[in-house]
């Protein structure tokens, strides 16, 4: 059995490969949304496809990836040097426009692992540009990837990578960002190497395998802390996008002993709008939840999952089937899933669940012809807001919450990147719930166009806002604005649209859950 201090230096070994591929691709991603909101995340697993370790990037994306590996690992026979590409959200993808690439780490001939990365490519065609617009099937949202070899023996295999091209609007970017990614996953592969070649094969899977156990045994000792019972909650997403009919996620979680069952029973069905999550995206929230809960000390790989059996209704909001539209599961209903669990574990530990942050990433896609540039242009950014009210103190304003760990795009880079100018952006006062621990305010992003182009919103607390706890009151719900000459008109939550020069998209997150009366 290894000792505690050698799988401690193993942790962070294995840890800083990841951190080092997020730092490539940061540095080589061509887009604004690589190299300023760094929306992507690294990953290092075992032979088994299991995640061994991931850097502190995107939730959403890593509690989904070590489906992604293993769908790759079991569709394709990789061998040294291949690289393995795939955004099928129906087989262990999130939506569309996260690619992910699996590179198999070969140690003396032999499999040792893989390294992988994700990344949210800000068009991958489409029927709106940006792949981020309200849809009512998978086909409307881009191009779907299989398993595929993107890099076969060290050659790109140039069929697959001029077919990906040429359904996109962005051809240079796209591939700008896959070649960053190719770039960070090679480095994994490199540094693995030399952490086999320095400890040896053998003494790298004992601390792959001790880590896993011992992730598994904090965990299962940290649900032990919680007390027995079963604990329910439901909330409601807006509408999705289609009808304006609200839908409801149920959950009821079930503590006993050192494990943890969370059923979404009674869930509504899937929708005709782009709302539904596919199984991938349900398990990355609570296991973030479950992450968040009993402390950040405990490793992130799949042995701290074990413990926690989750059940999805098949063709409900939280599972849904092909070829339902996902757009916004992974970035709208991920958030909800996220609220619902929390509302229903504060029944459990009061005293460590904080009210309802913003509840919505606040997508915001604009896409066109740039004149200046002549070229086609696609910008994405999803738009902070506010935190709930902890048990001990306020919540933040304008961050970026729970199922989204990105930053925003500077306005320096938005203007010199795009044809668009930022009128405004402030944060927007008194949007949190009152509480004895107030809500975090939200804020508002105006974003003017030099240029005729489409916009599409995906949104959400627009209708019903995010709930506060212990007495504490709801923080205010967002708003999305379009001004145009001096006149201001009220958009859907979700929406697309054409705009023109001189109109401004305004748009108003919203403020986090007061907590405690």
């Amino acid at each position: 059995m290894m000792d505690a201090a050698r799988l401690e230096v193993f942790k962070h070994l294995f840890a800083s490969v990841a951190e080092e591929m997020g730092g490539v691709l940061r540095r080589t991603g061509f887009s604004p949304n690589i190299k300023e909101r760094r929306d992507f995340s690294c990953a290092l697993f075992d032979a088994h496809a299991q995640l061994v370790a991931q850097a502190a990037h995107i939730p959403v994306h890593l509690g989904a990836m070590p489906l992604s590996v293993r769908t790759c690992a079991e569709a394709l026979d990789l061998g040294p040097g291949d690289v393995a590409a795939m955004n099928d959200p129906f087989r262990g993808g999130t939506h569309l426009p996260d690619i992910t690439l699996v590179t198999p780490i070969f140690v003396n001939g032999l499999p040792m692992g893989f390294t992988a990365s994700r990344a949210h490519h800000a068009d991958v065609g489409g029927a709106e540009p940006g792949s981020m617009s309200p849809s009512s099937e998978l086909y409307q949202e881009g191009i779907v990837i299989p398993p595929v070899l993107l890099v076969r023996g060290g050659e790109t295999n140039r069929g697959v990578w001029d077919m990906l091209l040429a359904n996109v609007r962005t051809p240079d970017e796209r591939a700008g960002d896959l070649r960053a990614q190719l770039a960070a996953n090679r480095k994994g592969v490199e540094r693995a190497g030399e952490l086999a070649e320095k400890y040896g094969r053998a003494r790298i899977e004992e601390a792959q395998v001790a880590l896993l156990a011992y992730s598994e045994s904090v965990m299962r000792q940290r649900i032990r802390g919680l007390p027995d019972g079963v604990y329910r909650f439901v909330d409601r997403m807006d509408d999705d996008g289609v009808t304006d009919e609200a839908v409801e996620i149920h959950v009821a979680v079930t503590i006993r002993g050192d494990e943890v069952v969370v059923d979404f029973t009674g869930t509504s069905g899937q929708r005709p709008g782009a709302i539904n999550a596919v199984e991938a995206i349900t398990l990355s929230a609570v296991y973030y939840v479950f992450r968040c809960l009993v402390g950040l000390d405990i490793p992130s790989n799949s042995g701290c999952l074990a413990p926690i059996r989750v059940v999805g209704p098949d063709g409900t909001v939280v599972n849904a089937r092909r070829p339902a539209a996902v757009a916004a599961g992974n970035v709208e209903t991920s958030q909800r899933i996220v609220d619902v669990l929390l509302g229903a574990l504060a029944g459990a530990t009061p005293d460590r669940v904080p009210a309802a942050s913003q509840g919505t990433m606040n997508n915001l896609t604009i896409g066109g012809w740039d004149p200046e540039r002549q070229r086609p242009f696609a910008y994405y950014e999803t738009i902070a807001g506010g935190t709930g009210g902890r048990p001990d103190r306020p919540g933040s304003s304008a961050v970026h919450s729970h199922m989204t760990n990105t930053l925003n795009t500077p306005v320096e880079a938005l203007e010199y990147a795009y044809p668009l100018r930022v009128r405004r952006y402030e944060i927007r006062r008194g949007s949190g719930g009152a509480g004895r621990y107030p809500g975090g305010d939200g804020i508002r992003r105006d974003v003017e166009l030099l240029a005729p182009a489409r916009a599409a919103i995906l949104s959400e607390r627009r209708r019903f806002p995010p709930y506060g706890l212990e007495g504490g009151q709801p923080g205010c719900v967002g708003r999305n604005v379009l001004l145009r000459s001096g006149h201001e008109r009220e958009l859907p939550g979700k929406t697309s649209l054409d705009v023109y020069p001189g109109d401004v998209v305004s748009i108003r997150t919203p403020g986090g859950g007061g907590h405690g009366g």
